[in-house]
């Protein structure tokens, strides 16, 4: 919870210019302790439905244990969905509608899979551009993640994300750009997280809409920006969310494609995530698929109990500590009303007061 500049003393001014949040007695007497609202637009497939919940819905959770929060998952009816999926959704779920006629002080949209050349021609495209038209005038604060981020800015902006000669996968080390700003605060000067796309909007694509980039990666580019408010929409390309063995999931659905030869060659492996046994490893574990496929043989059954034991988490404090940042400024800047965007006083042009 934020500190209270009770007095004058010069520290707590000196805090401010460092970008932490200290509340004016004012301020702090106009609060007391009560629950956040939550939405989170979850358009990944069906097989990603329920990780992705529980990623997103674990890093709200492990931040800060006195206020409380409700999560509203919701997804979007344009996208299809298998029977298993489709019932999910039906008995866990809120519908957008209702949603909207309750309120939401924060809003988390997650990425999507793809299947058209421009995101506009995809079904998630006109709905979720409603969502964020509804969100900017609703909510106090909005996170997109990776290829959310990719089809706002497009929506915004009129921004188009470039695609990579290669997908950008793996753990990646970030310079923390703006130290001072409030969603910055605490975090390390250099930190990894996780990136996977085969697109990307660069950091000068960012800033020449008006954005301004928080930390990039020398390797995977931009990796947080704000909206020209600095704090209205929050965007990620990286993937703080993911869990230890998310890279590893996704090397192995690979593998099996290059197994089942759907790919010509075998995978390269995540960037800075394999040690070098993992490596020896998956090399072996290569090799057996050759061996396989040259003879006629049945697969070999990937080795993810082994390599599971190969892997680390470099990146998981340092996103729980975004979040926390996140949503403690969301705390700081909303009342009870949950159909009011900020509580009176805030300007939605500049919510965190900032020198813009």
């Amino acid at each position: 919870m934020p500190l209270v500049a009770h007095n004058k003393l010069p520290t707590f001014s000196r805090l401010v210019t460092q970008g932490h949040t200290v509340l004016s007695q004012k301020r702090a007497l106009s609060q007391d302790i009560r629950e956040l609202h939550i939405g989170l637009l979850n358009m990944m497939p069906d097989a990603a439905l329920a990780a992705t919940e529980n990623q997103f819905i674990r890093l709200v959770g492990n931040c800060n244990q006195i206020a409380q929060f409700y999560v509203y998952p919701f997804s979007l009816p344009e996208l299809n969905r298998d029977d298993k999926a489709a019932e999910h959704i039906k008995e866990h779920y809120f519908s957008f509608e209702e949603l909207k006629k309750q309120g939401l002080d924060a809003l988390i949209i997650s990425g999507a899979n793809v299947q058209q050349p421009l995101l506009i021609n995809e079904p998630f495209w006109k709905p979720l551009t409603e969502v964020m038209e509804w969100s900017l005038e609703n909510v106090a604060s909005t996170l997109c993640s990776c290829l959310a981020t990719h089809a706002i800015v497009k929506q915004l902006y009129n921004i188009n994300r470039s695609p990579l000669e290669q997908k950008k996968w793996g753990v990646f080390s970030h310079q923390t750009i703006k130290k001072e700003h409030p969603l910055m605060r605490d975090i390390n000067t250099r930190f990894d997280a996780p990136h996977s796309r085969y697109n990307e909007i660069s950091k000068q694509q960012f800033e020449e809409a008006g954005l301004t980039v928080l930390a990039e990666s020398k390797e995977a580019g931009a990796h947080i920006a704000v909206s020209a408010d600095q704090f209205r929409v929050v965007y990620l390309q990286g993937h703080p969310e993911y869990d230890i063995n998310s890279l590893l999931k996704e090397y192995k659905r690979e593998v099996i494609r290059y197994a089942n030869n759907e790919l010509n060659d075998p995978p390269c492996f995540p960037v800075n995530y394999f040690n070098n046994e993992a490596k020896n490893i998956a090399d072996a574990h290569i090799r057996d698929i050759k061996n396989c496929q040259q003879q006629n043989k049945v697969m070999p059954k990937f080795p993810e109990d082994e390599l599971n034991k190969c892997i680390d988490n470099t990146w998981g404090d340092t996103g729980k500590a975004i979040f926390n940042n996140w949503l403690g400024l969301v705390y700081g800047l909303t009342g009870h009303d949950r159909l009011q965007q900020y509580m009176d006083g805030v300007n939605p042009k500049n919510p965190l007061g900032l020198k813009i």
